[in-house]
């Protein structure tokens, strides 16, 4: 069974840093695209950042110039380093790849207040 451990959330004041950490246990997890979501309360759960099999990555509008990508394929592990947060950055975090993976991993938490 495909499992999908998020880490490294936390409390964090406006314009501090965290550094979040999915280890997937997925085949051939180095071939597949992968997506960090995130889910703020009553709001659905929308992608912030992708990056391909060749490390290419995009990001959304409201995340671009503050959040990178990457991802180590000998440790089937994505990362997400986010800069300069904000508290519309607040919100529970998951991994996963495309096609998306099922169960989802449990997410972490990011609270962004002062």
């Amino acid at each position: 069974q495909v499992q999908l451990v998020e880490s490294g959330g936390g409390l964090v004041q406006p314009g501090g840093s965290l550094r979040l950490s999915c280890v997937a246990s997925i085949n051939a997890f180095r071939l597949f695209t992968m997506d960090w979501y995130r889910q703020a309360p009553g709001k659905q759960r929308e992608v912030v950042a992708t990056i391909n099999m060749h490390g290419l990555s995009n990001y959304a509008e409201s995340v671009k110039g503050r959040f990178a990508i990457s991802r180590d394929d000998a440790k089937k592990t994505l990362y997400l380093q986010m800069n300069n947060l904000k508290p519309d950055d607040t919100a529970v975090y998951y991994c996963n790849s495309r096609p998306t993976q099922t169960p989802w991993g449990q997410g972490t938490q990011v609270t962004v207040s002062s």
